[in-house]
């Protein structure tokens, strides 16, 4: 299939999201020319030298007057003669001009200043004052960390970025310093961030067996990933993008027909081996929850079908009314309730399929092989509506669903807001292992839905869809969802908007129309065998 070109005017952005690629290629490139330059120092030496002394040798001749020219030449010869004649004398010439190549091509650049400079220097001893309260002890005999102490001591490693602010730190600590204690660790890290420069992200590496913290400054993430085809496999979603140092893998992302960047994914794998098969993505009003939504929702229609219930009713989901693979997209409670008692069925309906088909040996019906995806923005608005009406709650409904969807190849995706996260079920919190935070959290929201602390310091600013994700019992991670906004809002601009309708499949039945009726649950009786006539004895 031949690949769309998106807008020209995207591959602004492109520098941002190759900072970190042409990083690494800087760096391996110049791990190579250092070797290179260290086997080769020995021949590079003795050519500048032969070089030099060659430019000598002009001078001399060009500044030595015409007559005086013939007693030179004929000196020069008579030594190279003496030379020739004497023991050894060729190899003690050659060693002779060799040492002298040796001399002459050294390097003669003055060494450059030891340490940073003073203004550089006068930020790190700050810093280090400032860590002195923290890490100083009165029972210490030989403090590491005392007021007017000598800060060298206590950073090991140290490095600035080009606005002169501290861009990697390696940092001594005491043994009795309790690096085991949370809350002592937190200290430590605000005042980092507070006194290392503000509005920049910081990751922390503490090493207790070392005592050691290592201190780094994160790029930015590229916000301005527009929604595209993805390369990836069935049953792989693409929920971001993260840094390079924390996946293995890349995606080329296409701007325009010929220029490709590679960008690390956050891919969270569902189907019937899947460990983290539903999502419950959280977060406050504008950080991106329904963006989140609406990517998945576009990456599973390649492969399945959808049913989306949007509690919010704010019309975030219209572009996908009556679209090939969506099954119904409800605002209201009726619909909802509907809906997701029909997946409820759905789902033990491919149950009992998938279970006659391997107590026969054949292989599981296609219809329960195709992916349904079940995606609910807002629950908890449809839960308190419910309540009010006399009505089941529609969580309830998603017990089955949660339960034996990685069986049934059903996956539900949930997002709720942090006001409402006490209307969450029990069963939702259970089931849902790979768990997204987005917006501007506290540390204390992101650990209680990841189950983990953040691992960076949050900006100061996020843009929309910026979090962090966690699959599982893996490790947390910074991400950036693809712009994904709502096609039919007038804020959106035209290069997003028409982004996000290319990707959508296209109408081929009516928008009300109403979702597939399940099929009969009842276990098909079985055939009677036919009777075979009974023998006879004949009469005596």
């Amino acid at each position: 299939m031949a690949r769309r070109p998106l807008p020209r005017i995207l591959s602004k952005d492109s520098a941002q999201i190759a900072r970190t690629q042409i990083a690494r290629s800087r760096e391996l490139a110049r791990t190579a020319a250092d070797s290179a330059t260290d086997v080769l120092h020995p021949l590079i030496t003795v050519t500048r030298g032969l070089r030099r002394l060659a430019s000598a040798g002009r001078r001399k001749w060009a500044d030595t007057p015409k007559d005086r020219r013939g007693p030179l030449l004929f000196l020069a010869a008579s030594a190279i003669l003496v030379v020739a004649l004497v023991p050894y004398g060729p190899l003690l010439a050659v060693v002779t001009v060799m040492a002298a190549a040796a001399w002459q091509g050294r390097d003669r650049t003055p060494p450059g200043p030891e340490g940073p400079d003073a203004s550089r220097s006068e930020r790190l001893r700050a810093l280090y004052e400032a860590l002195v309260p923290y890490f100083s002890g009165p029972e210490d005999p030989a403090p590491l960390y005392a007021h007017g102490g000598e800060w060298e001591k206590a950073f090991v490693e140290h490095e600035f970025d080009d606005g002169g602010r501290v861009g990697h730190l390696v940092i001594r600590y005491p043994a009795c310093f309790a690096d085991g204690d949370p809350a002592a660790r937190a200290r430590i890290e605000q005042l980092l961030t507070a006194k290392a420069g503000r509005g920049r992200e910081y990751r922390f590496a503490w090493d207790e067996e070392g005592n050691q913290l290592t201190v780094t400054v994160l790029p930015p993430l590229p916000a301005d990933v527009p929604a595209q085809h993805f390369v990836t496999a069935p049953g792989e979603t693409v929920l971001g993008f993260t840094d390079p140092s924390e996946v293995q893998r890349t995606l080329p992302l296409c701007y325009g027909e010929e220029e490709r960047i590679d960008v690390p994914p956050v891919v969270w794998r569902t189907g019937v081996r899947s460990t983290e098969p539903h999502l419950l993505a959280m977060g406050h009003p504008g950080g991106g929850t329904s963006t989140l939504l609406r990517s998945i929702a576009l990456q599973a229609l390649r492969y399945g079908d959808v049913l989306i219930v949007d509690g919010g009713g704010t019309g975030e989901y219209a572009c996908l009314t009556g679209r090939d693979g969506v099954l119904a997209v409800e605002c209201a409670l009726p619909g909802a309730l509907a809906s997701l008692e029909w997946a409820a069925q759905e789902t033990e309906r491919r149950l009992i399929a998938i279970n006659l088909a391997r107590q026969a040996g054949d292989p599981p019906p296609a219809d329960t092989r195709r992916p349904l995806w079940l995606l609910l923005d807002r629950p908890g608005v449809f839960t308190h509506l419910a309540a009010a009406d006399g009505r089941k709650d529609p969580q309830a409904l998603l017990q089955v669903p949660l339960r034996h969807g990685r069986a049934a190849n059903v996956t539900v995706v949930l997002a709720e807001q942090f006001d409402s996260a006490d209307a969450l079920s029990d069963a939702v919190r259970q089931h849902t292992r790979a768990r997204v935070v987005l917006g501007a959290a506290a540390p204390q929201q992101v650990e209680a839905v990841l189950g983990v602390p953040p691992h960076t310091t949050p900006p100061a600013h996020l843009p929309p869809g910026r979090g962090y994700a966690r699959l599982g019992s893996g490790p947390v991670h910074r991400l950036q969802v693809p712009r994904t906004p709502d096609p039919y809002d007038e804020a959106t601009s035209d290069a997003d908007r028409q982004a996000v309708l290319e990707l959508l499949p296209p109408r081929s039945r009516p928008a009300d129309a109403e979702p597939p009726v399940p099929a009969d649950l009842s276990k098909p009786a079985a055939k009677e065998a036919p009777r075979t006539a009974e023998a006879v004895p004949a009469e005596s």
